[in-house]
């Protein structure tokens, strides 16, 4: 049985309120209550350091990650080079607990001789050159995107560090058909995203608006959020609010054009998850199909009506229990249609029996079995 464990977070988990720090954070927090001791090394880079994070670690050490052009410059990919540390080698070595490599930008030290008789797992947020070409394609500036495009290629070629490892951790069953293909000397997993809910939680009656969230810093959402207003609520006249991290000055003047769309910057998590519970409609709309979108797992479990494309879905079994539309046209259809229903007991009972899968008990069943 895991008595202790060193997790090797790539930024802060707290607060949980992005993508892969949500897997982090709900991750530890099941670890600790099952009695296991956490020994949390974690890179700090303006989210600051957490009190929080002590209530569930047995220690929590912060490390400085090196951001800037020396970083940049490097073979490796900025992400791994800007997260290298003598410190954090150091203090892996204070004792012999198995190591839980979050992210590909934290396997700098997995192929390391001094860990070599290690248990070593990482968790595989995406395949992560496919995510950089896909931000590259989706990104509008042209140093950026040639940045995407170098990370890409930098972060392909590093990849092949994982035949190191015990055990890689996909979050999609996309992913785990990729990483079994391409390192067959190690045992990969398909193991869902840890996440704050404990259970389907679904209000009954109706909502009077169509919500979208997400990072509205990241080119991917902004580019959604501002399709989503063109495209469709431009013409569809229903109540539709976009909430997220630092929008851009372009979304705000596309928003202002329109009396029945609002923008919320910057909420707090529990106004944010107040919303996606009210909401009649949680529309989530991407252009990459890439890793498991954590903000869709969350809906799921307290949102009413869920209408995706199929991106958001690719590479899970989630289609069952959202409405599924590509076209802009069959957008509007599906968005008015859920409008007018009113939630019913069968349809929560079936999200229920089909998101059990995803459950954070199975996902640390699983998990528990490459510590064994």
């Amino acid at each position: 049985m895991l008595k202790a464990i060193n997790i090797i977070a790539f930024d802060v988990p707290f607060p949980a309120n992005y993508g892969g720090v949500i897997d982090v954070f709900y991750k530890l927090k099941y670890f600790h209550q099952q009695g296991i001791k956490v020994h949390l090394h974690c890179f700090e880079y303006g989210r600051g350091e957490q009190p929080e994070l002590t209530n569930y670690c047995e220690s929590v050490t912060y490390y400085k990650r090196h951001k800037g052009l020396f970083s940049l410059l490097s073979h490796l990919p900025y992400i791994v080079k800007s997260r290298v540390s003598k410190g954090l080698k150091k203090n892996l070595l204070q004792n012999d607990f198995p190591i839980l490599f979050e992210g590909l930008h934290t396997c700098y030290l997995l192929d390391d001789v001094a860990f070599k008789n290690r248990l070593k797992v990482v968790r595989c947020h995406n395949v992560e050159h496919n995510y950089y070409e896909e931000l590259a394609s989706a990104e509008k500036n042209f140093l950026k995107r040639i940045y995407y495009q170098s990370e890409a290629k930098k972060l392909k070629a590093f990849e092949t560090i994982l035949s190191h490892a015990n055990y890689c951790l996909a979050i999609s069953s996309a992913d785990k058909h990729y990483f079994h293909e391409h390192y067959r000397s190690v045992s990969i997993k398909n193991i869902p995203a840890f996440h704050g809910n404990d259970a389907v939680n679904v209000k009954h009656g109706k909502g009077e608006y169509v919500l979208y969230h997400g990072n509205l810093s990241v080119a991917e959402n902004s580019n959604a959020s501002e399709f989503m207003v063109s495209q469709i609520f431009s013409e569809l006249k229903i109540p539709f609010i976009i909430a997220g991290l630092n929008p851009s000055l372009h979304l705000k003047h596309l928003v202002a054009k329109y009396d029945h769309i609002t923008l919320l910057a910057n909420p707090t998590n529990i106004k944010l998850q107040k919303l996606i519970a009210d909401a009649q409609v949680n529309f989530l709309y991407t252009d990459q199909a890439t890793g498991l979108k954590l903000k869709l797992l969350n809906v799921l479990f307290k949102g009413r009506f869920c209408v995706v494309n199929s991106k958001m879905v690719a590479g899970t079994s989630l289609a069952k229990v959202c409405i599924v539309k590509d076209k802009v046209t069959d957008l509007k259809i599906a968005i008015e249609a859920t409008f007018k229903q009113e939630i019913n007991n069968s349809i929560i009972e079936h999200r229920k029996e089909l998101l059990s899968p995803y459950a954070n008990a199975e996902s640390f069943k699983e998990m528990l079995k490459c510590f064994s």
